[in-house]
């Protein structure tokens, strides 16, 4: 059985957390590096879990046979649409239900040839995040990378965002691991300017917030987003409002727009169609995984949670000399 490099949220440092990256370029690459590592937990009786696109899950289901029935598998494209989702609500959900157990294992694949360019910034984020969010936890990550179809600067960010890497049945030390909480800042942001403003609202205390979701209550709607999402936007809008009357004590800036689609090029996929919303404020956030925590649900950061939740991508950009910038996508075709 293959034995995962110890992983580290910061260089020279252990702690609990195994994350190496699998190098695949084809499906007997990626079999031979998740189903020993599945197999291998449920003969140990350790908790065992898998987060990836529905082909890959169909194809290592097949290939444990009777074992797959002790695994957990989760459509990433679901769960972790939107990236920022994935520490709270699928690895620390999983890892912490078992939290009494003295190992735990997880296949999770958030990168693939077919994201989008935001959507592939926040996942690269979530990658960084994964080794201070589980850093305290006795648990193996294992994120495979098909080096086939994504492109070479991606799988330089793998090993930016990996202590470890798999190729091959080889294991080796990342010769780039870098800082996750200084790569997670630098992947959010500044955030590029929209091309168009549908609306703008400049909001403060006490009816700021609620004017805020009205904006983008009625926006949506024009749009033709579908009514449920609607009311998820608005209602998102609305907790990163709060969030700014509560702990700026001034003025915040909603815009409002539409987005058309947009064209990629190469191995990502082309940006949707969506209603867009963002808001600012002068405020800075210094906790490097708010909303991605788990928890106490009045407890601080649970609006960014909620919202992490509500949404298809959320993108925030926080620097403590020029403010907060939260921006919220709901994409027209879900």
């Amino acid at each position: 059985m293959t034995r995962y490099g110890r992983g580290r949220h910061r260089r020279g440092e252990s702690d609990g957390l195994d994350h190496p990256a699998l190098f695949y370029a084809d499906d007997e690459a990626y079999l031979a590096g998740t189903v020993p590592f599945l197999r291998g937990a449920v003969e140990s009786g350790l908790p065992a879990m898998m987060a990836a696109p529905p082909h890959r899950l169909d194809l290592v289901r097949s290939a444990l046979g009777p074992v797959a029935s002790d695994v957990v598998f989760h459509d990433m494209t679901v769960a972790g649409r939107n990236p920022g989702r994935i520490i709270g609500g699928v690895l620390r959900a999983f890892a912490d239900v078992h939290a009494d157990r003295a190992g735990v294992r997880i296949v999770g694949e958030p990168i693939w040839a077919g994201r989008s360019r935001e959507e592939y910034a926040a996942a690269v984020q979530h990658e960084a995040l994964i080794n201070v969010a589980l850093a305290d936890r006795a648990v193996e990550v294992l994120c495979p990378y098909d080096t086939a179809a994504l492109a070479p600067a991606v799988i330089d960010d793998a090993v930016r965002t990996h202590p470890v890497v798999v190729e091959r049945g080889v294991t080796t030390d990342s010769p780039s691991y870098a800082d996750p909480v200084e790569l997670a800042r630098r992947y959010s942001g500044p955030l590029e300017e929209p091309t168009a403003i549908g609306e703008a609202l400049v909001f403060a205390a006490p009816s700021g917030p609620r004017a805020v979701r009205t904006a983008v209550a009625e926006h949506a709607a024009r749009a033709g987003l579908a009514p449920d999402r609607v009311a998820d936007l608005a209602l998102a809008a609305f907790e990163v409002a709060v969030n700014t009357v509560l702990h700026t004590g001034g003025r915040g800036l909603l815009a409002v727009w539409t987005r058309e689609p947009g064209t990629a090029s190469g191995w990502e996929a082309d940006e949707p169609p969506a209603v867009v919303c963002e808001v600012q404020d002068g405020g800075w956030i210094p906790d490097p995984l708010v909303g991605r925590h788990r928890g106490d649900p009045v407890g601080r950061g649970y609006g960014l949670r909620l919202v992490h939740e509500l949404c298809d991508l959320v993108r925030v950009h926080t620097d403590p000399a020029l403010g907060t910038t939260v921006r919220m996508t709901m994409y027209l075709e879900p």
